[in-house]
């Protein structure tokens, strides 16, 4: 991890301001203009209810754009401030207390302040709450105002990554008493005041009048996103000038893209990985062998070569990437190995198996290409895959987590606790396999307090390599974030890693050249 580390947190809660609000260094930017993205990952279900966020259309038009979180990962990795203007823990990290900025106002002028942070934490943790943060909110027992402008928080273990944490796309900030409101017409503290959105099709926003970051982020005077969920498309609009940078482009039609003078590719490696989980609480699935035959049915440098085109890495059936700070680069790869896979499907008392894999594009580009080579390799285990081609509209609502073995993407999390509490840890909405192992779940507990680092290091590893060999969850490759933008929008020299676009801040952090 870069910049401040969490031990330095601790000891001086110093972490806001160091690179100004916008997490880079100040400089002199253009001001004005229009930036248009045409974005893929948008649903006609959209809204500006951040719990249910999940791609990039509304994470952009989010905590991006019109809405603040508490804390901010910036372009480098490092934590700052955003509404929290610097933060404090007792020494065993359990007692956390927020200073908040002052003369902030939500876009129809209410100030922000303690009650509004205390009411959006607690949109979180209802009974029948399927918030992805849930899991991160539920560990705060006690949320207490210490005035207008402090909170303090108390966890029910320690938690070392707390302000990393605070800092997830969900969990923006709302006006108290007025959340629905809020929710409804897109009314948050962000750079940009909504215009106009129609869901799965279009968000414009204009700049917010004297916001309180400034000079220092918030270029342009409008910001218009675009939902093009067709890649070809999203191609084509950036090529004629339609749009001024997309995400997400296509490896194929990559050479197109770099022959155009007008425009230049960012690529950036991350933790951006695409998976296949399996229900392990149903059949098949539910069967360890059945899953380590899978495991050894998949040819994941084919897949790298195939559908990334080189644009990432092998993974080895773990969420956590190269970006990461425990990242267990050392430890056994598992490979492509058919003799294994039938070993364990006579282990498992089958000598075949017929499994439905459903992929759609809105999964990941290639998703379908990728599930068809996943059917190509495990044939030859006698793992008989039938690849179900879904509509892409609605695939995270009608598909994902419903159906036992599918095609998914994720953006990574810049810490091991973050990534593993949000999609790993029992029963949490997004655990899309529903694993539990038992001795996972004590290591996630007991790392998430240790301050040691070395102790922590042996324990993350330690969970890592338990996914592999027993997980739930296939991750065969790591994508790099390939992206584009026209050469009349100016970027920073380093782009976030985090989320597609720039940590999806690209309204508040490009401008205009």
């Amino acid at each position: 991890m870069h910049g401040i580390s969490r031990r330095s947190l601790l000891k001086t809660g110093a972490a806001a301001g160091v690179l100004g609000l916008t997490g880079m260094p100040l400089r002199a930017q253009t001001k004005g203009g229009k930036f248009t993205a045409g974005l893929g990952g948008a649903n006609t279900s959209d809204s500006w209810d951040s719990r249910t966020h999940s791609d990039i259309f509304m994470i952009a038009s989010g905590h991006g754009t019109v809405f603040d979180c508490l804390t901010e990962v910036a372009a480098d990795g490092s934590i700052t401030g955003e509404l929290a203007e610097s933060w404090d823990a007792s020494a065993d990290a359990k007692v956390w207390t927020f200073k908040l900025r002052q003369g902030v106002t939500f876009h129809n002028g209410k100030p922000f302040g303690a009650d509004d942070v205390i009411e959006s934490l607690q949109m979180h943790v209802g009974e029948d709450s399927k918030s992805a943060a849930k899991p991160i909110v539920s560990a705060i027992t006690e949320m207490k105002k210490v005035n207008d402008h402090e909170v303090e928080l108390t966890l029910a273990a320690g938690n070392a990554d707390l302000p990393y944490l605070l800092s997830d796309y969900h969990i923006c900030m709302f006006p108290a008493g007025q959340i629905e409101e809020a929710i409804q017409n897109g009314i948050g503290t962000g750079l940009y005041q909504v215009q106009s959105f129609d869901p799965g099709v279009r968000m414009v926003a204009t700049r917010y009048p004297d916001h309180y970051k400034g000079d220092s982020a918030g270029f342009f005077d409008e910001v218009e996103y675009v939902a093009i969920n067709d890649n070809t498309a999203r191609m084509n609009a950036l090529m004629t000038g339609q749009v001024d940078a997309i995400n997400r482009i296509d490896f194929k039609t990559e050479g197109l893209l770099k022959a155009n003078p007008q425009v230049r590719i960012q690529e950036v490696a991350c933790n951006q990985h695409y998976t296949f989980p399996m229900h392990t609480n149903t059949a098949p699935f539910d069967d360890m062998n059945v899953r380590k035959a899978l495991k050894y049915g998949i040819n994941r440098q084919e897949m790298v070569d195939k559908i990334l085109l080189g644009h990432g890495a092998v993974a080895n059936d773990t969420p956590i990437g190269p970006a990461n700070q425990f990242y267990a680069a050392d430890m056994e790869q598992l490979e492509y190995d058919p003799d294994k896979a039938a070993f364990y499907m006579k282990e498992a008392g089958l000598d075949s198996i017929d499994i439905d894999l459903s992929a759609s594009s809105a999964a990941f580009e290639g998703a379908v290409d990728a599930a068809q080579l996943y059917q190509a390799s495990a044939g030859a285990a006698g793992i008989n895959i039938n690849v179900v081609q879904e509509p892409a509209d609605g695939y995270w609502s009608n598909v994902w987590l419903k159906k036992p073995f599918c095609a998914c993407y994720w953006s990574g999390r810049a810490t091991e606790d973050w990534m593993f509490s949000t999609a790993y840890e029992t029963g949490v909405p997004w655990n899309d396999s529903f694993w539990v192992q038992d001795r996972f779940q004590e290591l996630l507990l007991s790392a998430r307090a240790e301050l040691d680092t070395d102790k922590r290091r042996e324990q993350y590893t330690e969970m890592q390599q338990i996914m592999r060999d027993e997980g739930g969850t296939i991750i065969p490759m790591f994508a790099n974030y390939v992206q584009a933008v026209n050469n009349r929008i100016v970027s920073p020299d380093t782009v976030g890693n985090l989320w597609q676009m720039d940590n999806a801040r690209m309204a508040e952090r490009w401008s205009v050249a």
